[in-house]
């Protein structure tokens, strides 16, 4: 009933459109890639004839390595595996699902995060009151019915420090969204996931992914904190998920894309520029 997911409607979207994967320079020696073959030619009158390795499918697939932003292309390469795994997990986007054979508890769940909140963050039964810096409460109060329409619960799930928001979860019948709200002011702003904040605080991004069920947008949203507060800066929704977005620098990330092949949802590591 709470399962939590991206609400379409509420959010604008707009289409992706690709191009063709073109490798950057330090790749294009990669076997089974670009590139010139790695096997050398055979020598006059040998039996036989050594055939160019072909490309893993993957690497073919146009519509995975390209967003294009009005007349702008952003290009995708092949990331790292080992250096995607180094890269630190920020804390609201690690998993919080329950051990195997274990049943989740989101309330307890809750409850352990509003203990390391502070006094600003407080629960009285279903209300939950956000107190902002200049005074202002911001009162979420949940109703958990099962009526499509009118449901919903909030969930507070993080403080973020380095954009000076709080993290709550809101959960309907079917779906959801995330709020991003204000310290100073309370002003609410909705996301499509939990963000993944830039090591200067100045953009974060919001990865979803529903490839297999296609039962909400996946795709990504770019955010910029230069004035203070969040700005959209573009949202893009794509044929193929974003997972666990991490940062490798202020300027690019590197994430888990998600996409069907053979029928199944397949991943691999992705690497984007999005801030020049």
């Amino acid at each position: 009933m709470y399962s939590l997911r991206p609400l379409p409607a509420l959010l604008g979207l707009s289409l992706l459109t690709s191009c063709t994967l073109r490798m950057q320079p330090a790749e294009r020696a990669k076997p089974g890639s670009m590139g010139s073959s790695p096997f050398p030619s055979p020598a006059p009158g040998s039996a036989g004839t050594v055939k160019r390795p072909i490309p893993a499918p993957v690497y073919r697939f146009g519509h995975l390595d390209t967003l294009m932003l009005g007349a702008r292309v952003l290009r995708l390469y092949p990331g790292t595996r080992e250096v995607y795994e180094r890269l630190p997990v920020q804390p609201w986007l690690a998993s919080n699902s329950a051990a195997e054979g274990d049943e989740f508890d989101p309330e307890a769940e809750e409850r352990r995060r509003l203990r390391k909140a502070g006094a600003d963050v407080k629960r009285l039964g279903r209300v939950l009151t956000l107190r902002c810096r200049n005074g202002k409460d911001v009162r979420l109060v949940s109703n958990p019915s099962e009526n499509y329409e009118t449901s919903v619960v909030y969930e507070y799930v993080a403080t973020l420090p380095s954009i000076s928001q709080w993290l709550v979860a809101v959960r309907l019948y079917e779906g959801g969204y995330y709020l991003l709200i204000d310290q100073q002011s309370g002003r609410q702003t909705v996301v499509w996931s939990p963000p993944s904040v830039a090591p200067d605080g100045q953009h974060f991004v919001c990865g979803s992914s529903d490839v297999l069920a296609r039962y909400e947008p996946s795709g990504l949203q770019v955010w910029s904190m230069t004035s203070g507060r969040p700005r959209l800066l573009w949202e893009r929704q794509t044929e193929w998920g974003v997972s666990q977005p991490k940062w490798l620098d202020n300027h690019s990330i590197l994430f888990e894309q998600d996409f069907i092949h053979n029928g199944d949802v397949d991943t691999r590591v992705m690497r984007l520029k999005l801030v020049n």
